[in-house]
């Protein structure tokens, strides 16, 4: 053993071996000579554990290429593209949203050239960056006023800490939900300084609890969009209607977290329910809250919209400053919400609304095509087939909707599991994450994006290669 340790090449050697290969070209020097510390320790450990026996092993020649594998697998970005097989459509876990071309080309040039983030170009002094957008968003849904923060939690947040502090803001216990990220709303409250004050039962609320639960203490009555799950059976919530008169009764605003905030009427998918913006303003409430990357389709935002004379409060708040959203968030956000300008347009270049907008027929061509392209590159390792099944809106919306789709199955044939295959698949450049049924791994065609399902094949290949090598 002290014998292959003495061969163990030196790091000099093995930096002037690798320096002028493409793997490492473009890479900082301090970073690639780290790496090929590392990658000695590993030669060092694998000495101690028997697996390196052999001094004709330790020659630079014959590590290069393992070294080299080793720097191109350590040196890639922390932050990276994944292919989206799941069929789950707004993935929280892989970006939410995808963004429009003009969204993107948008962020881009506010990345690359100086711009009027706060520069009133009509008076040539100081502007806001709320004007960007509010007019946008007024004409969208009929809100007198509106403001954009960094995310609906933020939303949240700041509308209580400003219309509710230290006084009760009254809610159905139905409604008081948790998302991802154990994200709740008591908690958000208690943050906010606001008093949460429950009524109801957990399956029915009437009117009258909220009558009863009213006091002077009272500053809001506070109405959260159960979007990421519902209960059925014996139950019951009070319209919004009803409780934005009694609102007006008692001259209290009624406060709404809508969640996913869908700006667009989708038809022809059962079940389909989430209710618009417009349409909750139209109904009563005072101020609505919501996000910008899940059924919207355009960046990470919170967008706060509603009666003018609880708006201005809003923006007079100093956590405002905190809270507020960058100019690439910006200029996605503008360019997606042009784009709902016309609603035919929207659903068209929109990835969110196309996705979810698909046909069947046209799901079980492509997986047809994809299943058929599968079997000639890979067949020999896995049966291929098509099956009808199902997909998700994702993003908290709508957990009851079964959007029809077609799924590409692959049951490996050799000693291959799914679950290996899965993992090799996660260390593939780039990833790709399906789903794991029964005895097979599935690829979803709804959400694989151009050119992705000629990827897919490539993508499987290196995976098999990883598993051949080990």
């Amino acid at each position: 053993m002290s014998s292959l340790f003495r061969h163990i090449p030196s790091v000099d050697r093995l930096l002037q071996l690798v320096e002028s290969e493409k793997e490492v070209s473009g890479l900082p020097r301090p970073l690639v000579k780290e790496l090929v510390n590392a990658f000695l320790d590993k030669c060092r450990e694998a000495i101690r554990q028997g697996r390196m026996t052999a001094e004709e092993e330790l020659e630079p020649g014959r590590l290069k290429q393992d070294l080299l594998i080793y720097i191109k697998e350590k040196s890639r970005p922390r932050f990276r593209r994944v292919i989206n097989a799941t069929g789950v459509v707004v993935h929280t876990n892989l970006g939410r949203s995808l963004l429009a071309e003009s969204a993107i080309e948008a962020v881009e040039s506010a990345c690359r050239y100086y711009s009027n983030l706060e520069f009133n170009l009509e008076t040539g002094k100081r502007g806001s960056r709320y004007s960007l957008v509010e007019e946008l968003l007024c004409s969208l849904t009929g809100a007198e006023a509106g403001l954009v923060v960094n995310n609906n939690a933020a939303a949240v947040l700041l509308m209580l800490d400003t219309l509710a502090k230290k006084r009760e803001v009254i809610v159905s216990r139905g409604q008081l939900v948790e998302i991802g990220g154990s994200f709740r709303i008591p908690d958000v409250m208690a943050k906010s300084g606001a008093v949460l004050k429950e009524v109801g039962a957990t399956n029915r609320t009437h009117l009258y609890d909220y009558e009863q639960a009213i006091t002077e203490q009272t500053a809001a009555l506070l109405r959260v969009h159960t979007s990421n799950y519902r209960i059925v059976g014996f139950q019951k919530e009070v319209p919004l209607k009803d409780l934005a008169a009694l609102g007006e009764r008692y001259e209290l605003p009624v406060l709404e977290d809508l969640g996913s905030g869908n700006l667009h009427r989708f038809s022809g998918i059962y079940g389909f329910d989430e209710p618009t913006v417009d349409s909750v303003l139209r109904g009563g409430a005072a101020v609505v809250t919501f996000s910008g990357d899940k059924l919207l389709g355009g960046p990470q935002a919170g967008i706060i919209l509603g009666q003018d004379k609880y708006i201005q409060k809003i923006k007079k708040n100093p956590l405002n400053r905190a809270l507020r959203i960058d100019k690439m968030t910006l200029a996605g956000l503008e360019a997606t919400l042009r784009l709902y300008l016309d609603s035919d347009l929207a659903r068209r270049e929109i990835p969110t609304l196309e996705m979810i907008g698909l046909d069947p027929k046209t799901l079980k061509a492509r997986a047809s095509q994809l299943a058929a392209r599968m079997k000639k590159e890979l067949g020999e390792r896995f049966e291929v087939s098509t099956r009808a099944d199902a997909s998700r809106v994702g993003g908290g919306a709508s957990p009851e909707v079964d959007l029809k789709t077609w799924l590409v199955c692959l049951r490996p044939r050799q000693e291959l599991s799914r679950d290996r295959l899965r993992r090799s698949l996660l260390r593939t450049d780039p990833p790709l994450v399906g789903r794991v049924e029964q005895d097979c791994f599935c690829l979803d065609p709804r959400t694989l994006r151009k050119g992705e399902p000629a990827l897919v094949v490539d993508v499987f290949r290196q995976a098999l290669s990883v598993e051949s090598e080990e």
